[in-house]
C-alpha cells in the first residue's frame, strides 16, 4: 500500500527540522520492528544476539558481545539476562565461554529475520533504492559531522 505525500517546495522541505523527522522516523521504525520480534517472545537485543553469534558462531563470548551490542542499546538492558533467556529456551549454548545457535535458534533467529524483511519491505515501499541509499549516506554525513560514528555497523 503506497501512500501518497503531498508536495512542498524544496525550500520549505529544506528548512524543516532533520531532528523531529529522524526522531519520528527512528520511533515508527523501531517500534515496528519491537512488535514483530514480540511476536517470537523477543526484544531487540535478542535479536543482535542472535546475528551475532550465527555471523560468527563460536567466537563470541558474553563479555565481548555485551560491549559490541551495548552501545545499540536503548533501553538499559541487562545482556546476562537475554544470554540467560536465550540458553533457557535452548537456542544458545556455550562452550568453553563461548557461544553457537543451537538448531532451534536458528530457526528462530529465521522467524523473526522473514517477520523484520516485512518491515523493512514496508519501509522502503515507494522509496527509490538510489533515494534510500542517499538518506543513509546524509544520515551517516550528519552522525559524523555531529562527532558520532558515520561508518556502518560492521
Amino acid at each position: 500500500m503506497t501512500v501518497t505525500l503531498k508536495e512542498y517546495p524544496q525550500e520549505e522541505l529544506a528548512a524543516q527540522p532533520i531532528g523531529a523527522w529522524t526522531g519520528v522516523a527512528c520511533r515508527l521504525v523501531v517500534g515496528a520492528l519491537r512488535e514483530q520480534l514480540a511476536v517470537e517472545g523477543l526484544t531487540q537485543p535478542h535479536w543482535w544476539t542472535l546475528n551475532h553469534v550465527a555471523g560468527g558462531p563460536g567466537t563470541w563470548t558474553r563479555k565481548a558481545l555485551t560491549a559490541r551490542l551495548a552501545p545499540w542499546d536503548d533501553l538499559g538492558t541487562d545482556f546476562e539476562e537475554v544470554f540467560d533467556d536465550l540458553v533457557a529456551r535452548g537456542w544458545l549454548t556455550e562452550d568453553a565461554g563461548f557461544m553457537t545457535l543451537t538448531e532451534e535458534g536458528e530457526a528462530g533467529r529465521v522467524r523473526a529475520r522473514e517477520r523484520n524483511l516485512r518491515v523493512h519491505e514496508q519501509v522502503h515501499e515507494g522509496v527509490d533504492t538510489a533515494d534510500f541509499v542517499t538518506t543513509i549516506n546524509v544520515l551517516r554525513r550528519i552522525v559524523a559531522n555531529l562527532g558520532g560514528d558515520g561508518d556502518l555497523p560492521g
